[in-house]
């Protein structure tokens, strides 16, 4: 088929903007090199992000539209409605939780404060004296290779893939491919993650290191998605190491562990020091944790910008492009809302809520004014 669009990467952003696409009219075509990327590596957590207004309601309207697609998606996606459990270590901590759920409610998303003994009724493997938590039901998990699988599927004949590498995107955004030949469409986006750099050199973009490790099957000990206050601060330096107490229980009775966060490395290497950093951090929640198994760890980069809000919207100067890039954590939990976006603006459609803040910018736009353009 002749395709309206091309999409680089099938991974849970491309997929769901080749699905958002498709479900606008447009046929589109998804070229993918199978070199694996975030999607694959991450932990598949659904969860609102309130750290500024434009992560909230990004967050807020993806998760929307991911129980719209629930009820549709296959088991092997593994969707659990598991909440998630904001844990305040002490006084300070269980402050927060509370201006959390003051700006939760102002956006109408449910949630609730758990005093010290509600959150050892909820989570008896807890370590005691915590002072308590806020619990955000709304939130869930699922495994995200096959959500993004499933998302490409659905598109029928409207959706093909191609497995192959795009080596260059020229001015007039015909695309050069590995084994020489060419693809054009009168649209292209660019949604392969940290991949998008090799094509991009100018995205504002840098790899952030994380490490995840997963344990043998021990079905209930957890059972809500268990994450630190202070994982905000954490996951949001802009430099240096960092880790943080985030456990999930996966639908198979396996708990997993994250998550740490490194800049200026490239390495896929799990680093041991680290990692018993990260056990160490999640042992001090859950003390158990120290006698069960561990079936396997592994890392993945995640595609950071300054700000931490991803790129979505038009190349500035690339004719033909558009980029949904830059979504370092939180690209499962808001691919679907970043597509939609991306297609309204691609088809002229409102988007429902304001793109601004997710306008190609900052280093992009540095690099825009001191650039030669040809092409307006």
């Amino acid at each position: 088929m002749d395709s309206d669009v091309i999409v680089i990467g099938a991974g849970i952003v491309g997929a769901a903007c080749a699905h958002a696409l498709a479900q606008a009219g447009r046929r589109v075509l998804v070229l993918d090199a199978r070199i694996g990327g975030a999607t694959g590596a991450g932990m598949g957590h659904l969860v609102v992000m309130d750290d500024n207004p434009a992560e909230l309601a990004l967050s807020r309207h993806s998760i929307a539209q991911w129980r719209a697609l629930v009820p549709r998606m296959g088991e092997d996606c593994a969707y659990s409605a598991c909440g998630t459990l904001w844990i305040a270590a002490n006084e300070e901590e269980m402050a927060e939780a509370e201006r959390k759920r003051q700006r939760l409610h102002a956006h109408g998303i449910d949630s609730r404060l758990l005093d010290a003994p509600a959150l050892a009724r909820a989570e008896p493997a807890l370590r005691q004296g915590l002072a308590g938590a806020l619990e955000v039901p709304g939130d869930g998990i699922l495994y995200a290779p096959n959500a993004a699988r499933w998302l490409l599927a659905q598109g029928g004949a409207s959706i093909r893939v191609e497995h192959a590498k795009v080596d260059a995107i020229e001015d007039d955004g015909t695309l050069q491919l590995a084994d020489g030949s060419r693809r054009t469409a009168p649209q292209v986006v660019l949604a392969n993650g940290i991949e998008a750099t090799a094509l991009c050199p100018e995205l504002p973009i840098r790899p952030k290191k994380g490490h995840l490790l997963i344990t043998d099957r021990y079905p209930g000990t957890v059972h809500h998605q268990l994450v630190e206050l202070g994982y905000v601060t954490s996951a949001h330096h802009s430099d240096g190491d960092s880790v943080a107490f985030n456990v999930q229980p996966r639908p198979t009775g396996q708990l997993l562990i994250g998550s740490s966060r490194q800049f200026g490395t490239t390495d896929p290497a799990v680093e041991a020091p680290m990692l018993a950093r990260m056990l160490q951090r999640a042992i001090g929640y859950l003390p158990g944790l120290a006698d069960l198994n561990a079936v396997r760890s592994w890392t993945g980069m995640r595609a950071a910008t300054p700000d931490g809000l991803p790129l979505l919207g038009k190349h500035p100067w690339r004719e033909k492009l558009w980029l949904a890039v830059g979504h370092e954590g939180l690209g499962v939990t808001t691919a679907p809302g970043s597509a939609h976006l991306l297609a309204a603006l691609m088809t002229g459609a409102g988007p429902g809520f304001d793109a601004a803040p997710y306008a190609p910018r900052g280093l992009l736009e540095e690099r825009m004014s001191a650039a030669p353009r040809v092409h307006q």
